[in-house]
């Protein structure tokens, strides 16, 4: 085994040493001295095989005791480098999770079992009678195959007619920020703005970015459903490319959704590349990757073990599966559609049953299954039970999150995964239900669910546990981060939202209904 060297990694694949760049996940980056002070660098963080255990002895796990007013009194006196009775520490990072560690929750009324499959969030252009405008849509996608769409605003500007699903505010419970708070977002919704596809929506996935040279919308919404007893599961796209018509607006999912592909197996989960020109495809016979527009399928992987999440990064696709194992496969082998001319591998991997209350694996035992694909035998992982979402992070996309059915949330490295993870992320409770995770737009904080009702956030850099706290009664399954509205603005074009001025945060989707997270 080649001898750790300090700030390198080896790579097995190409069998020689490269440098360890770039900060962690969740540092400041706007200060460079501030980055120097206090956030450790890749190195230092990846170095040890250890992983930094948060402090969750106290309230000081669900909030930050550091005041607002102390914290902005230390940096008029010291700059953003401010000092604690924790030791030196980054003002804004500071500041960012005091405001995580408070947030505000509002639940939608009626809007029962709409979202409890997927969800997201879009920009889109549309056509009025007063001209081009912007506003923003959720579609939320149930475990009964209905998918629908919401205009997310103030007031309702594409749907006139539209039915306001009003707030009630969740939490706090105290009125401690009455009159502090300003006015919540809305959701608008008409009758016809949803279709019902085959079965249950599994996965809802943006793809392309938000606006070209040119100032328009220019993404697509990928869409796959579950399959049934008597069918497999299907992708389909949504197109958001074109401002759409006000007059069509309630008909938007008719006309701009279309079928790519159907399968004959059951299709867990998909991820697609940065230009929309192909997906991968999660199934229970493992994963495929998808043209989007000529619907051509390759099979890149197949294992008798559900691929129950992927991630495409660049060449590679990151295979979550049901044994809890996460496989690294190099896309560009060939196959013509063909499995039988994938390469056979048989593997190993630990099976873990680790007690909450420890990190150090009980009663570990080495199993063998056997794949297909061309795997990187270097990058196998495991976790302690099956994985239930995979989450890179795109700002740092040497990064990936992965969570198991069993409650373990971590972050690793592509670069030195064979070392472990970064960093973990202690408190969640889960046994058997596939969760999704979401970070906030900085990638600052990490978001999940819990099978105990309750919704937790964490630091993605310190793995501290800010909020915990139940305000519903049904699982979390879904969630998704709040857009920002767009930063190009257009003469001949309006942006109606509810703005940067709201703050951060994250939709929530259960039985129970759609909730939405935000911290000012």
């Amino acid at each position: 085994m080649p001898q750790d060297l300090p700030g390198l990694y080896f790579d097995a694949d190409k069998n020689r040493y490269f440098p360890i760049r770039g900060p962690i996940p969740g540092s400041a980056r706007n200060s460079s001295s501030a980055a120097s002070n206090t956030a450790p660098s890749s190195s230092t963080a990846n170095a040890s095989n250890s992983v930094s255990k948060p402090n969750l002895s106290n309230n000081s796990s669900r909030r930050i005791k550091i005041k607002a007013a102390k914290l902005l009194q230390d940096r008029e006196l010291y700059g953003n480098v401010i000092t604690s009775r924790k030791g030196k520490c980054n003002f804004q990072e500071e500041y960012h999770k005091m405001q995580a560690s408070q947030p505000l929750v509002w639940k939608y009324n009626e809007t029962e079992r709409i979202a409890d499959g997927a969800l997201e969030e879009a920009h889109i252009g549309v056509h009025t009678p007063d001209g081009l405008i912007e506003t923003d849509l959720l579609l939320a996608g149930s475990t009964n195959g209905s998918l629908s769409l919401y205009e997310v605003s103030k007031v309702a500007q594409l749907f006139h007619s539209g039915i306001e699903h009003a707030p009630d505010c969740v939490w706090p419970l105290t009125s401690e920020t009455q009159g502090f708070v300003e006015e919540p977002i809305r959701l608008w919704r008409t009758p016809i703005a949803s279709i019902h596809l085959s079965s249950n929506v599994s996965c809802i996935k943006m793809f392309g970015k938000y606006l070209d040279t040119h100032g328009s919308a220019s993404q697509h919404v990928l869409i796959t459903t579950l399959g049934s007893e008597t069918s497999g599961g299907s992708v389909h796209v949504l197109n958001l490319r074109e401002p759409i018509d006000y007059i069509l607006g309630a008909s938007l999912l008719r006309l701009r959704i279309y079928n790519v592909a159907t399968s004959n197996c059951t299709v867990w989960t998909a991820d697609c590349n940065s230009d929309g020109s192909q997906a991968v495809v999660g199934t229970n016979l493992g994963a495929s990757l998808i043209n989007l527009e000529t619907g051509a399928k390759s099979w890149v992987f197949r294992c008798k073990s559900d691929a129950m999440a992927v991630q495409l990064h660049g060449q590679v696709v990151l295979c979550g599966l049901r044994n809890g194992a996460i496989v690294t496969v190099d896309t560009r082998q060939r196959s013509d559609g063909r499995s039988d001319r994938l390469t056979r591998h048989r593997i190993s991997h630990q099976s873990h049953e680790i007690p909450k209350s420890s990190r150090t694996p009980q009663n570990s035992s080495k199993q063998w299954f056997e794949l297909k694909g061309n795997i990187l035998h270097s990058h196998i992982i495991s976790m302690p039970s099956s994985i239930s979402c995979l989450a890179s992070l795109q700002m740092y996309d040497q990064y990936f999150l992965a969570s198991s059915m069993d409650g373990s949330i971590r972050l690793y490295d592509h670069r030195i995964i064979q070392r472990g993870p970064v960093q973990c992320y202690e408190g969640n409770v889960n046994t058997h239900t596939r969760i999704q995770l979401a970070v906030d737009p900085d990638e600052r904080i990490l978001m999940s669910g819990g099978e105990d009702c309750k919704i937790r956030l964490w630091s993605i850099k310190s793995g501290h546990l800010l909020f915990e706290e139940k305000f519903m009664n049904t699982v979390p399954s879904t969630m998704c981060r709040r857009m920002q509205p767009p930063t190009v603005a257009r003469d001949n074009c309006r942006y109606y939202s509810y703005g940067q001025d709201l703050g951060l945060g994250c939709w929530v989707g259960s039985r129970e209904g759609i909730f939405c997270m935000r911290w000012l």
